[in-house]
């Protein structure tokens, strides 16, 4: 069900303590890869008990923006753009915050902040994220908004030094991840029946392949059937989702289920964007920790080499691959290999990429101490990685 529409452009969530606070675009962003992005903000509630602000009234605040960019052309003013522009009714802070943490999918979002208004003012520390920064999607006028944040945590590493240098801010790189306690199979890890799971943007080519030994009942393949639901482009193939939760629990009971899942580098079909830069998309994340083998095109990056430097971490599989059904076969020769792969995957996942470690990090970077919860939930994922390879493969 659609949530009800406010007449202001923003809406407060109570949270449990008051002392952290986050802005979410969760009710007007609703692509399907904002989705993880969501489930990063619930984490932290639940870690935090945090407040959450949840930008509303999309046409009013998209208004707002475009009087904004052209006072702040025309008058060359920062100061007088922001005392000029219309701003419809926006909460009101009531009480001071030890953080505040707005996540952006993209810098397009940053004028959200307007849906704040007195955030720095209630706020000791202020930090933010923003999950995609490419050379194409740097708008000055935006990005200047963020000269208040004591840091900015960047979802891409190729952009960290510019977003420093435009915004005369510490900027640093944070990897994304993912809920590790919905997506490990462990457990209790259930039947892994779906053979190949190839969801989002995919090859036409390694696509038919796969479909033509669907067909020939050799194996069950998983894979979107829409095309472009949100009317962009159709290399995407994104979709709207009405219940984030709901589709990352969708999303973790497929991955346990399936043996492998097609993981490629972020942007992989879209050159005219990354412009040769290589960086880590989500699904290494999500199919590391449920335990699924990863095929695709890795980066070739260090962060990614540092992140998962683990033996068979990915098997290659170039984006195009007509004889993806060779290599499936030569993979499934070798049962004791994917036994080792599917464990380690999901070990190095609970040791290194739950929604936690990217939290820990934004505590230390802005000199706040872990949580009680944040302490049990690292002690729950230490326990999962302990999990023994079984015997008898």
């Amino acid at each position: 069900m659609a949530q009800p529409r406010s007449a202001q452009i923003s809406v407060l969530i109570p949270g449990q303590t008051g002392k952290v606070l986050l802005l979410s675009m969760r009710r007007i962003a609703d692509l399907v890869a904002y989705c993880a992005q969501y489930e990063f903000e619930d984490v932290i509630a639940e870690m935090t008990g945090a407040d959450r602000i949840e930008v509303d009234g999309e046409a009013a605040l998209e208004h707002s923006r475009r009087a904004y960019k052209l006072l702040r052309v025309t008058t060359g003013s920062r100061a007088l753009a922001g005392a000029l522009t219309p701003t419809p009714p926006a909460v009101r802070l009531e009480h001071d915050y030890e953080l505040f943490f707005p996540i952006f999918n993209h810098t397009h979002e940053l004028y959200a902040l307007r849906a704040v208004p007195d955030w720095r003012a209630r706020c000791h520390v202020a930090a933010c994220l923003i999950t995609e920064v490419w050379a194409q999607l740097l708008p000055g006028y935006l990005l200047e908004l963020l000269s208040q944040f004591d840091h900015i945590f960047v979802g891409t590493h190729h952009r960290v030094q510019e977003v420093a240098r435009l915004t005369g801010r510490p900027c640093s790189y944070l990897p994304q991840a993912t809920d590790v306690l919905r997506f490990s199979p462990w457990p209790n890890q259930p039947p892994r029946d779906i053979d190949v799971c190839n969801i989002g943007r995919r090859s036409p080519i390694t696509h038919e392949a796969l479909v033509k030994l669907a067909d020939a009942r050799e194996i069950f393949y998983y894979f979107d059937t829409f095309a472009g639901g949100s009317g962009r482009d159709p290399k995407q193939r994104t979709f709207r989702v009405a219940n984030p939760r709901q589709h990352r629990l969708l999303l973790a009971a497929l991955l346990q289920r399936s043996r492998y899942f097609i993981a490629n580098r972020s942007r992989i079909n879209e050159p005219e964007l990354t412009r040769g830069h290589e960086e880590i998309a989500g699904r290494f994340y999500e199919g590391a920790a449920a335990g699924a083998v990863l095929l695709g095109e890795s980066p070739n990056a260090e962060q990614f080499r540092s992140q998962f430097g683990w033996p068979d971490a990915v098997i290659w599989m170039p984006f195009d691959c007509p004889e993806v059904g060779r290599l499936l076969a030569g993979l499934d020769a070798d049962r004791e290999r994917l036994a080792r792969i599917e464990h380690e995957n999901a070990r190095q996942a609970a040791l290194q990429h739950d929604w936690i470690h990217r939290l820990e990090i934004v505590f230390r970077t802005v000199g706040l101490p872990p949580t009680p919860p944040m302490i049990e939930r690292r002690q729950r994922l230490d326990e999962l990685a302990a999990r023994p390879l079984p015997t008898g493969y």
